[in-house]
């Protein structure tokens, strides 16, 4: 191979990464230019090496296929689980397909080179703000969908009266409908439960929160939940 056909080739998959690794480090991530240059030119470097280094019985496809496993392990570096968040996932999949793009450049597929990293580019470019949107969207359909809000108050039995009066008005009337309320009998026999169902046309937890924290601070009251019906409770105070 001549010089300039080897130079050609990794400059123009360390163009590629370049242009790969922009988009990351332009959103901060941890793998960027340096990072995703150095992947795809060492993708055509080893695809060059195993394209003139075995004769016409070697086995040429084996260093690629190394590259595919070798660049699996370093994108499980850039995996990180924070609880039940996980981040980097994104960028091991950039980091493996400029390892792809890399070796098609090493390949000399300079076409299907190009094609590739447009195609990466514009998917890390253009899906996120796509995908945070839709889930945006989602969040917003979920709260718009009617809700039935169960107000459970668990209270001495001589203020019972005047709980029912405040839980009541404890929902903006305008938004909640108040359905009824419903008296149990709780632990002890000077204690009772006064549940209240309220229906809605906007899902509001919000308001729910407020009215817990408004009846927890009565005299009298023992504990204060709200809930979703057939979602169980939802927040407790006491």
């Amino acid at each position: 191979m001549l010089a300039v056909d080897l130079l050609t080739r990794v400059g123009l998959a360390t163009v590629l990464g370049v242009a790969i690794g922009f988009e990351r480090q332009w959103r901060s991530r941890m793998a960027g230019l340096q990072t995703m240059a150095l992947v795809s030119m060492g993708s055509a470097l080893f695809l060059i090496l195993s394209a003139y280094s075995f004769d016409q019985t070697g086995d040429r496809l084996r260093v690629a296929a190394q590259i595919v496993s070798g660049v699996g392990f370093l994108g499980a570096g850039v995996i990180m689980k924070q609880g039940l968040s996980v981040t980097g996932l994104n960028t091991a999949a950039t980091l493996w397909a400029t390892a792809a793009v890399g070796a098609l450049a090493g390949a000399w597929m300079w076409r299907e080179a190009l094609a590739g990293t447009a195609i990466v580019v514009a998917g890390n470019w253009f899906l996120q703000p796509l995908g945070a949107r839709m889930d945006r969207a989602h969040s917003k359909q979920r709260d718009a969908t009617p809700a039935d809000y169960v107000l459970e108050v668990v209270c001495q039995r001589a203020v019972e009266d005047e709980l029912r009066v405040l839980i009541a008005d404890a929902l903006p009337p305008q938004a909640f409908q108040l359905r009824g309320i419903q008296v149990n009998r709780a632990q002890g026999p000077d204690t009772v439960q006064l549940q209240a169902e309220f229906a809605t046309a906007v899902r509001d937890d919000d308001s729910a929160v407020d009215a817990v924290r408004a009846m927890s601070g009565q005299p009298g009251v023992t504990s204060v939940r709200w809930s979703i019906a057939h979602e169980g409770a939802a927040d407790w105070s006491s």
